[in-house]
Order: C-alpha cells, then structure tokens, then sequence
C-alpha cells in the first residue's frame, strides 16, 4: 500500500472553504483490507518514521511538532501508542495537557504548551493542546472567567483574536525551524457511543470513562461547530491541519503514520557529512584499533 496517496485528501493548508460534514467519519478511501493487512501496511510506516527520526535527531536542525486534538475515546492515545511505537524514546516526548492549574491559569492561554516545545533533532508531542482554549472554553464560557483577563479584553471577537494569535505563534514557530504537524481526528457520536460502552464493560479500561464524558455528548453540536470554526481559521501552509476519519482505528493510524512520514520528508533530512581532516582522523582510529 502506498501511504503517501492517504495524506493529500485530508490535509487542509487553506481553511476558508472548510466544512466538517465533507468529511466522512467512516471513510476508509476504499480500502478493503484486513487487519493483518493493516498491521504490515502501518509497520511499513513505523519503520519509515523511525529512520527519518535518526536523520533528524543527528542533523539536529529542525525540531517536529505533533498536535493531536479530538473528541473523547477518538483515538488519540491508541494513534501515538502505535504510530510512535518505532521511534528512539531519546528523540521524542508526549505531553498531555489537562485541565489547567492555578499555575497555568496566571499566564497567558499558549504558555503552558510553548513552555513545552521540542529541541531541534526531536518530536514534540501534543496530546490537545493550546487549541482547548478555542474549544472546550468557546463551548463552556464559564471557563474563560476562571482565567481573569481584565474585562476589557474579553468581547465577542476574543475566539477570533485567539486564532490570531495561534497563527502568528505557530508561523514563529516555522520560521525559527519547528515543523508543526496538526491531527483533527473526526468521530462520530454513533462510534463514541460504542467505545464509551466498551470502556463501561470491560473493568480493565473502566478507569478512561468519566461521567463527564457522558455530559459533553449534550454539547455535541456546538463541539462540532468550534472545531470547524478552528480548523477554517488556522489552516495554514506553514501548518495544516489533517482531518483525519477516526471510526476505524486502524485507517486513522495509517493517516497519521503517512502525515508525519510526509511532513518529516518534506524537510530534506539528511545524515551530517564528515570532513575531509575528520575523515582522516577516523580512519587513523580504526587503523589503531585493528592494531590492537
């Protein structure tokens, strides 16, 4: 299976024409393969992502940023478990940001997530992200009071400025040598459903369900609408958005592995060249370990 054909459909780099109901939760682009199929189709990838790891972990110019944000049981955790299961531990971190702290909540909404950006040569890891700040917040108001922006600054174009904001930070981040790779995975309710009431049956997964999972379906429409909204505003060509079908684990893991695959070939990864002098000094180093 070419992976490569699997990026394009759901890479947005231009937002403005974007609607969320063009993408079809279940699509699998057609692909009717089994789940051996699917496992030897994604190990492909894990060893293409692991080799370019190496390449940009020893060129140590660019640094990768991987944004995942969706709805509850999507897939996110299961997408990096899998996809990153190949690459060196040493070049890539996972942050997973929760509900904010006190800490976090007397600093401005991007701080907490740009406080944790990765090295040059490494993976950086967003499991969501400063993008909640246009979501859940947008979709429970009563959160942004908690966060005590002076009363002059919190008027009806806050989501709007907020976007702005996003943008002009992430295009800081391209120009100074951070690739940013973002992942909408798109569930839908019925297969949310599905995998609420598998966590609620099986004891051993019975700790990843809240009740307030069961509460945030009610807002189900307006979650909808605020991902659509932040997916029009901030696709860009310096960081795109991929909108990923997440009814089917195992197509969502191939879009992932073919994106970050795509994104890191895209930065002309290379291992550094040794020079001449130094060249000279490791031949000079085997001699005299052969003359040992």
């Amino acid at each position: 299976m070419d992976l490569a054909k699997l990026v394009k459909p759901y890479r947005i780099s231009d937002g403005k024409s974007f609607r969320l109901r063009d993408v079809d939760p279940d699509d699998t682009r057609g692909l009717e393969i089994d789940a051996q199929e699917a496992k030897a189709s994604l190990k492909k990838g894990v060893e293409q992502l692991s080799k370019l790891q190496e390449m940009l972990y020893a060129q140590d110019r660019w640094a990768v940023l991987v944004i995942f944000q969706a709805m509850d049981a999507a897939g996110k955790d299961s997408a990096i478990k899998h996809v990153m299961s190949g690459v060196n531990p040493q070049g890539c971190e996972v942050f997973s940001f929760k509900q904010p702290t006190k800490q976090d909540l007397d600093h401005d909404f991007l701080w907490r997530c740009l406080a944790r950006l990765p090295e040059r040569g490494r993976i950086g890891i967003f499991n969501r992200s400063y993008y909640e700040e246009t979501l859940v917040v947008r979709v429970h108001p009563e959160l942004l009071a908690r966060q005590q922006l002076p009363d002059s600054l919190v008027g009806k174009d806050i989501w709007q400025q907020r976007f702005e904001d996003i943008n002009a930070a992430e295009r800081y981040l391209a120009r100074n040598g951070i690739a940013v790779c973002k992942f909408f995975l798109h569930v839908s309710k019925k297969e949310q459903k599905k995998r609420f009431i598998e966590r609620l049956d099986d004891p051993d997964k019975n700790w990843k369900f809240s009740p307030d999972d069961v509460s945030e379906r009610q807002h189900w429409k307006d979650y909808m609408r605020a991902y659509e909204a932040m997916i029009r505003a901030t696709a860009t060509a310096s960081a795109p958005w991929h909108v990923v079908p997440a009814d089917h684990k195992w197509f969502t893991r191939l879009v992932v592995a073919a994106s970050i695959v795509d994104k890191l070939e895209s930065l002309n990864l290379a291992y550094p060249k040794v020079a001449p002098d130094a060249r000279k000094g490791l031949k000079a180093a085997r001699q005299a370990l052969e003359n040992e």
